[in-house]
């Protein structure tokens, strides 16, 4: 019956649970039991709550025993990315230096999932403050990939793909700040969406670079990942950024294919140094849109080469200001044998940060810094608009981007820890999406040899994710891969 349970997509276990034939309790102890089963080998989790989980499911049947459903995923488990303020529950970011702290209060998504009924099963691991490509930089143990425990399942949100892909929670939340949904997706056979920039509220979710940050849904199928993504697309006064939009319904138009619509292919994402298999697989994937009836469209992002530049600089620059208020005084950590307040803020941040985060604020301090933030700062700001205004000219002739999610399929543990520059290139693609704030979705497109995953990545008008879901479904729709039992 676990097994059983845990294989049903989550839109899928919804209508079972508004039947009646599965309670949320089973639902929610099937996925405890498989990650009691699986999670020692996968290492998703740095905390499950099993007490929280089940007594939200309790409260769910009694809901659907009321007929009084709080919403169509009541009682459907979940899992939140550790960058998530949890009211009560340890909330670490990954980092040593949050160690400890517990939240007074839930982030916003949080409480609308709760809003919702879908239990919270725990919270997974990531990369520290979400800065990295791998899961590799997590100060607690790397997570590893359910389709090929050597490998990576991506970063920073690999613990949110690992869980879903090994199936143990039927959906998850994760951020993506240059690609920390969607490369993950990619490497483990799921589907993720970077919702527009402003359309999931960030308040309560610990800042990396707040301009590039966004909430968004894991899930293993486009379906789910529409679901969940209704569910956590509100406006929210509390953030400033958030924007006054109407949720969208992305459910009802889904199944209407691709026929009539104009698909870029932009020629700057199809590079040297790609895995052959991967660019195999993409052209082949292109080729599938053609015979569903869409019209592919060549089409030029100039400004491309600049964008990883533009993001490091911009994304390292907001992650030293943001960081700065970890300072062993407020909250988390404290040096224990400082004396004086210059020792301890250098003890605490430098036995509670680890190094790729060490990296990003001396380089973003250093181009923030007198003398030098007009020629770094001030410049990579002004790449950001022209890589915004590519977009905007592309949109005008197409009605969505489609390219690769990755350019290699995911690599194994520990062959990048020692070359940043190599780790920041996995995400070439992706990031370019934020840096223009506009959704971004990677849904499994097919296999290598080997048998590992490979990501299609879409990308849209700002505000336009209903019609990212349908093209993404469209395609889904002739191949569920998604339907292909993990390893694990």
């Amino acid at each position: 019956m676990s097994s059983t349970l845990t294989d049903l997509s989550m839109l899928e276990l919804a209508a079972k649970l508004a039947t009646r034939e599965v309670s949320s309790v089973e639902a929610t102890r099937a996925s405890l039991q498989r990650i009691a089963q699986v999670d020692p080998k996968v290492r998703a989790f740095l905390r499950v709550d099993e007490p929280g989980a089940l007594k939200a499911a309790e409260a769910s049947d009694a809901r659907r025993h009321a007929g009084s459903p709080a919403s169509a995923l009541d009682g459907v488990p979940v899992g939140l990315k550790d960058i998530f303020l949890t009211e009560g529950l340890e909330t670490t970011c990954g980092s040593r230096i949050l160690e400890g702290f517990v939240p007074p209060y839930d982030a916003t998504v949080v409480r609308l999932l709760k809003e919702a009924g879908l239990p919270l099963v725990g919270k997974l691991n990531m990369d520290e403050f979400a800065m990295g490509s791998s899961n590799e930089s997590s100060a607690y143990f790397p997570t590893h990939n359910p389709w090929d425990l050597t490998r990576t399942p991506g970063g920073s949100s690999g613990g949110s793909a690992a869980a879903v892909a090994a199936r143990e929670v039927f959906g998850a939340l994760g951020t993506d700040t240059g690609g920390s949904i969607r490369q993950p997706a990619a490497f483990t056979n799921t589907v993720g969406l970077k919702p527009t920039y402003g359309r999931v509220s960030r308040y309560g979710v610990i800042a990396f670079a707040s301009s590039l940050d966004q909430p968004g849904p894991m899930a293993r199928t486009v379906g789910d990942t529409a679901a969940l993504f209704q569910l956590i697309a509100r406006h929210d006064p509390r953030d400033s950024t958030s924007a006054d939009v109407a949720t969208p319904d992305c459910l009802t138009g889904l199944e209407d294919g691709v026929r009539g619509l104009k698909l870029g292919v932009p020629r700057e994402y199809f590079t040297a140094g790609m895995d052959p298999e991967v660019e195999g697989t993409l052209r082949a994937s292109l080729e599938e849109f053609e015979r569903m009836g869409a019209t592919l469209v060549d089409v030029s992002l100039p400004h491309t080469k600049y964008a990883l530049a533009t993001y490091y600089l911009l994304a390292s620059s907001e992650a030293s200001s943001n960081l700065a208020r970890y300072d062993g005084i407020r909250y988390g950590q404290r040096a224990k044998d400082a004396r004086g307040l210059k020792e301890l803020y250098t003890q605490t941040r430098g036995q509670g940060f680890g190094a790729e985060v060490k990296r990003r604020i001396m380089l973003g301090t250093y181009a923030l810094s007198a003398g030098y933030y007009d020629a770094y700062y001030l410049r990579a700001q002004k790449v950001r608009t022209l890589i915004r205004e590519d977009f905007t000219r592309a949109f005008q002739q197409v009605d969505a981007l489609v390219s690769p999610t990755s350019p290699v399929p995911a690599f194994k543990l520990g062959d990048k820890v020692d070359d940043p520059l190599s780790m920041y290139l996995m995400d070439v693609y992706t990031l370019p999406c934020n840096l223009a704030g506009l959704p971004g979705l990677s849904v499994p497109c097919g296999f290598t040899q080997a048998g590992l995953p490979v990501g299609l990545q879409i990308l849209g008008r700002p505000f336009d994710e209903a019609r990212l879901l349908r093209i993404a479904r469209a395609f889904e729709r002739e191949h569920d891969f998604f339907r292909r039992a993990v390893p694990v």
